[in-house]
């Protein structure tokens, strides 16, 4: 039987270092990975990759051709999954992923102490699943199962 198609996507830096630490979950599935760093690529082994310009609600011009490179990579891809641990890039394609019918999964940052980003707070209103790295940040839609660093 085929692995299913999992799409990890994480803008560079903390995002992406919390995403790596997830990998070891990602063997049993055919990983594809997405990130806002062309040499991200060294990072995840001889599994796919694709680069996407970052932006962010102050940036939003650069958002246009973000969403449509990530269009192309998920038509092309046809993920079952879709994770991210942030930022921007990510709950796009998280948004992505859920109009074409994957399952979508947004693990928030460790960084967040005291409240959701502004991403994981979007998130909440459309993910699948929505993790936090903090047990004082749950609620009905929101799970704590422990954190990633």
């Amino acid at each position: 039987m085929e692995k299913k198609k999992v799409l990890a996507i994480a803008s560079v830096g903390g995002h992406w270092i919390e995403l790596l630490r997830l990998k070891p979950f990602f063997d049993e599935y055919n990983t594809v990975y997405i990130s806002t760093k062309v040499s991200c690529k060294d990072m995840v082994g001889e599994s796919k990759f694709y680069h996407v310009t970052d932006f962010n609600r102050w940036n939003k011009a650069k958002m246009i051709g973000t969403i449509f490179k990530m269009v192309c990579i998920f038509l092309r891809e046809r993920p079952s999954i879709v994770i991210s641990t942030g930022a921007a890039p990510g709950l796009i394609g998280l948004l992505i992923g859920k109009i074409l019918f994957a399952k979508t999964i947004w693990i928030d940052s460790i960084a967040n102490v005291e409240e959701l980003s502004l991403s994981g707070k979007i998130a909440t209103k459309f993910a699948d699943k929505v993790f936090v790295q903090w047990p004082d940040l749950t609620n009905e839609k929101i799970q704590y199962i422990g954190n990633v660093l």
